[in-house]
Formats: structure tokens, C-alpha cells, sequence
């Protein structure tokens, strides 16, 4: 597989919006045989997917493919690649359904000139719901082209059959001709009255199998290029001044010392001040050299004060689900069990920080960023530069991970100013500590929750509140007949009681429902005398989710015990994108230093029919890895609207020397329809970790991360005896 040029792409002519006529979108594609999709039943297709909350396709969405005259096939998606391997499986899928190799499958990711208007790449769709159509594409085309053959071959339809790029005369074999020579000298457009059904498991001879990431090559040898490594004539790099806090205001600002500096130009425009210069120390340099004061107002909240004002400032609650009635709920309780659960801010510090190159030609721009939205992108730089977005182009070279913060754009759009107003390609890449201020955080929480237990150990009582995380994952999916969930107060954006702006940080939500529920579960299972296992089996009834709870356990060697054992054994369960996930963790907790090492994590996950499930294992392993970091020391401190983590000094991310032993296990993993598998396995981290804390020591943690101090006042807080 070929992976684009981002350095040099070729310039097609952007004149017009992103919805243009047949010719035009032909002339832009050169030659070969294109294939048009059109979703006769868009939502039919969400509904295949698995999907729900009234996502669908819109009416106009075509899945555009290209085989080219060479025989090589292009696959055009809106789809970006920031790690989680769409590179691969995209063309698992579509390569399956058209009957070619791998190796012969061109990815195009992320080019708004090239490929069909996506949304972004986030919330673990991209199989799900991108996938249905791709496949249907991929069939189609198989048609067409034995259609085409049929006509060149002069015989039947019914009689020919494909293979590898071939399409050959059943019984006489020789009698053949190739995609590629179908393809020769020809722009073919062709619809089918009839749509072909996509391939049944049974027939795949390439999704379900593991294939490397066709990326890989070029990652571990460092040939990949990612926004930061792109270069252009004559570019400048742009560094631009920060305020100190957010919500401060700038009162003055002297670049008088950095325009002395030999090739530096000053940029004011509105509220931005840059300097740009050839090299980018100088530029750096030239910033350090402007003297700017700020009025930054006075902190009303601190990272100790925050969930007080998170609850004063929420607002009416929004109801998620609800059923039967909680004064029944209460009076059939025999023990009531009440617990505030918290987590902190937390950042998402990919390794690659927000950069992006942006260039004019005339009237015209090109952006090349790291971003998950380029489309949405292509729409906020037209605006922002009053420019019709057909005069927009961006491209989205490999992303160094995103996790829901390349969602946000920034980068790109000063960038794009910049270059309009110098007339020179310019680079904005920032720093370390500009991608920590300018996050989007994955927002402070609250949840709160009331349940009651009857003797049997039965759960008869479900009041649930989540301050700020939002219902993704709130929705209790225990056999429960007395209960209500309540989503309160706005998860992501600026404004409000956010000291700043919030958004999506991987399963965005999930992690904080999950750790505050399955921490419920835990402590009830203790109240009510009975293994956590086996009380979450007498209150599920799901098969589903039943099925990969004893997967996990058996994969553990689960032996039943009430908690605390003294094992250091934690379960807990959760859904997310369609994936029903179980994990079982084994930990070791320091009683002196309140330190805690993860030794073991076992994960089951059922996310339907599996594409690639090498890809699947990896995204498993990076999730549970990644969520050590949340579950155990991330937190953003801040004073107000000055964040005082601005490295990874103080900001601890996971080491390799935390990694544990990982298990994981696809269930189910034949069983249509796919679904999403980047997000699931991270959800249950913090819960699974607190309640093997609790197990091994009998300290229950009721906030994340669950730092060696918290650990530590935990174990001071039990009751002595």
C-alpha cells in the first residue's frame, strides 16, 4: 500500500463548494473506473452499524473508489490515521468486497479535495458506520467491472467470476481480463438497478484475518511525515504571544526588541501578536524579546474547590432513562448505599503537539494539519479568512495521536491567518507548553449515586447524577426496576463554570460513568456479602455482556471471595460504541508510600465482527495502558484560569516500566455488525483499579487518579480494629 504525499499533493482546482457536478468531479479524478454509491436508505445503514441517537448519513453521502488504470486502487475517505489503524482495516474491507490484495490498495485520508465530506474521526465510528458503505462500494464495483467484462469477454454475467484483481470465465480460466484493462483509456460511470448484497462472513478471504498496519514500515522508520516534518519554500515559523491565565486581557505590548532582530516580521491582527522568522529559534528568540502586560483576573476556583463549584453552578439535570418509581425503589431497599465519586481534569498529551503549515496560492489557501476534523476545518478557516470554502483546501498528513483534542483547531487557523497576511507559507507548531493551556480538557466531574440492596442481594434502587461528564456511559444496563439517570450541566466547550475550555478526551465521558458505577457495584457486592462477580451476574441480564464477564474470568482464573480478600483482584464492566467489555486487574499496593503497581489486566471485549484483529488487540493494549495514566496520576492543577502543568514534569503520563502483564480476548469477533473498537477497553481503568485497591488493602477510593496521597488518606481513614 502507497501512502500519499502530503509534501507535494496535486493541486487540484478548489473553485467550488464541496458538493460539485459529475464532470467536475471526474476531471478531478483523472482516469479510470469510478464507482458512485449512492445510499438509497442512509439511516438503514446506521441502524446496520449498530448505531442509534439518530446518527444516519446524509441523503447526499456518496463512497467514492477509483480503480486506476494501472490496476491500483484508490479508497477515498474522510477518515484520518492519528494511530488507530484505519489505514488497515479501510482497505481490509474494501479490498475483500472488490476481490484485489492489500498491496494494492491506495488509502487517500483527510484531503477535502479529494475525498467525501466527513464529520471527523472520532467516537470510534469510523468501522462502524463509514464501514457498511465502503464494503457496499467495494461490491458494486465488483459488479460494474463484471458487467464491463462481461461486454469485453462476450459472455454471460453468471458465467464469470473474480479474483485478485482478475475477472475470469468459470471453467476457462485463461479466458480473462483485468481490472486495470477494463479500466484502460476510460472514465466510466455506471449505476447498477439492482445493488449487490456485500460478502457474508463465510465468503471473506481478508477481513477477520490479522494484517500489520500497512503503515508501520514507515512509522518505526521514521519516514512518515506528520504536520511538523512538512517544509516549503520560503517558510516562516510563527510563534505567537500567549496571555498567562485564560481570561486574562492584554494591556500593552512592546515588540520593539524583536523587530531588531535581523528577519523577524511582527504580525498584529485583532487579538494576535507573532513573530515569525526563517529559523525557528530565532522566532522563539523574537518572542522572548516582546514585553507584554496582561490583566488576569482574580481566581474564583482552584483544582480543591472545583467540584463544589462544578454542583452549585450545574444547572437542571437532564433525565437519561428512568423506570418504576425510586419511593418503591426505597421502600423495597433493605440497605441504602450513598457515594460521591470525583475525577479531575485531566489533558490528553498526545505526542505530537497541535502544528500545521499553511500556503497561498492567489487567492486560494492549503492547509496541512494535524487534526481530526479537516472537513469541519476547512469550514472554520474559510470563515475566519472571509473566503469561499471551495478556495479551501486541507490535507491531513499521519496525526501523532488526538484522543478527541485534534478536534479543536487552533493551530491551523493562526496558521492560515498568518499566511494570508505575510503572503508566505507559515508553520505554527506548538509548544509543549501551549498544548497544555490550549487543551480541551476532559472536564472535571461529579457523580452521585443512591441505590438500594434487597437481603438476596438483588438491586431494587438506582438514583443516579453526573455533574458535568455527560451520559455517554451513564446508563445503567444492570437489571434494575426502580431507577433514573440524570445527565447535568455541559461537558465540553468554553465558558460556564469551566475555568476553560473542555471537550472530548477518549470515550469521552465513559471512564468517569464507568469508574463511579462499577465502584458503586463494588461496594454493594461488600455490603451484600457476595463476590463481585457474582453479584453483578445475579443483576445482569444481558447476555451479552454476561457471556464477556465469564470470558474474562475464566481467562483470570477467577476463584470466588468476598472483598477484601487481600488478593488485589478488581473487576468491572462496561459498554462503549456498540462493545461490551469486561476487565479483571490484579494490583499491589505500597501501605507506606500509598504507591500502587498494576501487575495483571485481563480484557474481554465483544465488539461484533472483527476487521483486523491484530489492530483490535493493539487499540485494546494502547487503551488499558493509556488509562493507567488516568486512573493512577493525571490531573491538570490550576489556579483559577492559570494551568500549572505545562510539562510532563509535573503532568505524569504512564512509563513502559508501568506496563503490566495484558490478556485480552475477542468474543464473539465473527458476529456482524463491527463496531468500535478505539475507546471501549479504556472505560473500565479506574474502576477496575480502585476495587483490586479496595480488595488488597480495604481502602476505597472515591476519586480520580488515585494518587499515592489519596491512597494513603484512604488507608489513614479506616476504621481502626
Amino acid at each position: 500500500m502507497r501512502v500519499p504525499d502530503y509534501e507535494n499533493p496535486d493541486l487540484h482546482d478548489p473553485t467550488a463548494p464541496d458538493t460539485f457536478d459529475r464532470r467536475e468531479f471526474l476531471q478531478r479524478l483523472g482516469g479510470g473506473i469510478i464507482i458512485i454509491v449512492t445510499l438509497s436508505d442512509p439511516a438503514a445503514w446506521a441502524a446496520r452499524a449498530g448505531g442509534g441517537g439518530g446518527r444516519s448519513y446524509p441523503e447526499d453521502f456518496n463512497a467514492y473508489l477509483r480503480i486506476g488504470e494501472d490496476g491500483r486502487v484508490a479508497c477515498f475517505t474522510g477518515k484520518i490515521e492519528m494511530g488507530q489503524g484505519p489505514i488497515t482495516s479501510l482497505a481490509q474491507m474494501l479490498a475483500d468486497e472488490l476481490d484485489v490484495t492489500m498491496d494494492v490498495v491506495d488509502m487517500v485520508m483527510g484531503d477535502t479535495d479529494r475525498c467525501p465530506w466527513d464529520m471527523g474521526t472520532f467516537g470510534s465510528m469510523t468501522t462502524r458506520f463509514f464501514g457498511p458503505p465502503l464494503r457496499a462500494a467495494g461490491a458494486e464495483a465488483r459488479r460494474v467491472l463484471m458487467e464491463l467484462a462481461s461486454e469485453s469477454l462476450k459472455v454471460p454475467v453468471e458465467n464469470l467470476a473474480t479474483r485478485n484483481g482478475v475477472v475470469y470465465e468459470k471453467g476457462r480460466e485463461k479466458n480473462q481480463v483485468s481490472y486495470g484493462q477494463l479500466a484502460k483509456g476510460k472514465t466510466i460511470e455506471r449505476r447498477l438497478k439492482v445493488k449487490p448484497e456485500t460478502k457474508s462472513v463465510a465468503e471473506f478471504q481478508i477481513i477477520g484475518k490479522s494484517y500489520t498496519r500497512t503503515d508501520a514500515l514507515e512509522k518505526v522508520t521514521g519516514r512518515a511525515k506528520f504536520a511538523g516534518d512538512l517544509r516549503e519554500e520560503g517558510m516562516l515559523y510563527a510563534r505567537l504571544l500567549r496571555p498567562p491565565a485564560h481570561g486574562a486581557k492584554l494591556k500593552s505590548a512592546d515588540t520593539s526588541d524583536a523587530e531588531k532582530i535581523e528577519g523577524v516580521k511582527v504580525v498584529r491582527d485583532g487579538d494576535m501578536i507573532a513573530v515569525l522568522h526563517p529559523l525557528p529559534d530565532m522566532a522563539q528568540k523574537a518572542l522572548e524579546a516582546i514585553k507584554a502586560e496582561f490583566d488576569v483576573p482574580a481566581p474564583r476556583v482552584n483544582d480543591k474547590t472545583i467540584f463544589d463549584h462544578l454542583v452549585k453552578n450545574a444547572g437542571q439535570g437532564k433525565p437519561v432513562r428512568q423506570g418504576g418509581n425510586l419511593a418503591e425503589g426505597e421502600k423495597l431497599a433493605k440497605t441504602l448505599v450513598e457515594a460521591t465519586y470525583l475525577n479531575s481534569y485531566v489533558a490528553h498529551a498526545p505526542m505530537e503537539p497541535h502544528t500545521a503549515l499553511a500556503r497561498m496560492d492567489g487567492d486560494k489557501i492549503t492547509v496541512w494539519a494535524s487534526t481530526q476534523t479537516p472537513f469541519p476545518l476547512k469550514s472554520q478557516i474559510a470563515s475566519a479568512l472571509k473566503m469561499p470554502e471551495g478556495n479551501v483546501r486541507v490535507l491531513t498528513p499521519f496525526v501523532g495521536g488526538g484522543f478527541g483534542g485534534k478536534s479543536a483547531n487552533q493551530q491551523a487557523i493562526e496558521a492560515a491567518r498568518l499566511a494570508k497576511l505575510t503572503g508566505r507559507p507559515v508553520q505554527v507548531a506548538w509548544s509543549r507548553q501551549e498544548e497544555f493551556f490550549y487543551d480541551t480538557f476532559r472536564p472535571a466531574a461529579v457523580v452521585k449515586i443512591k441505590s438500594g440492596l434487597e437481603p438476596s442481594g438483588k438491586i431494587v434502587l438506582w438514583d443516579y447524577n453526573v455533574y458535568f461528564a455527560g451520559s455517554r456511559g451513564a446508563d445503567q444496563f444492570y437489571a434494575i426496576p426502580h431507577h433514573r439517570t440524570l445527565a447535568t450541566g455541559e461537558w465540553r466547550g468554553e465558558g460556564g463554570p469551566h475555568p476553560f475550555a473542555t471537550g472530548a478526551w477518549r470515550a469521552p465521558g465513559n471512564n468517569t460513568n464507568t469508574f463511579a458505577r462499577e465502584c458503586h457495584m463494588d461496594i454493594m457486592a461488600a455490603k451484600a456479602g457476595m463476590d463481585p462477580i457474582e453479584f453483578r451476574l445475579k443483576n445482569l441480564e444481558d447476555p451479552k455482556i454476561i457471556r464477556v464477564l465469564k470470558a474474562a474470568a475464566e481467562k483470570f482464573g477467577w476463584k470466588p471471595a468476598k472483598s477484601p480478600s487481600g488478593r488485589g483482584f478488581g473487576v468491572a464492566v462496561g459498554m462503549d460504541s456498540g462493545t461490551w467489555v469486561a476487565h479483571i486487574a490484579e494490583v499491589e499496593v505500597n501501605r507506606e508510600t500509598g504507591a500502587v503497581r498494576v501487575k495483571r489486566v485481563v480484557c474481554a471485549q465483544d465488539m461484533g465482527l472483527v476487521i483486523n484483529p491484530q489492530g483490535a488487540i493493539i487499540q485494546m493494549e494502547g487503551c488499558i495502558m493509556m488509562g493507567l495514566g488516568y486512573a493512577l496520576t493525571e490531573e491538570i492543577h490550576f489556579e483559577g484560569g492559570r494551568v500549572l502543568d505545562t510539562d510532563f514534569g509535573t503532568y505524569v503520563i504512564p512509563r513502559f516500566s508501568w506496563l503490566p502483564k495484558i490478556e485480552t480476548m475477542l468474543v464473539g469477533a465473527n458476529e456482524p455488525p463491527a463496531q468500535g473498537g478505539g475507546e471501549p477497553a479504556i472505560i473500565c481503568m479506574g474502576a477496575v483499579i480502585a476495587n483490586a485497591i479496595y480488595d488488597a488493602v480495604g481502602a476505597r477510593l472515591f476519586q480520580l487518579p488515585m494518587t499515592p496521597e489519596r491512597v494513603k488518606a484512604a488507608l489513614a481513614a479506616q476504621p481502626v480494629g
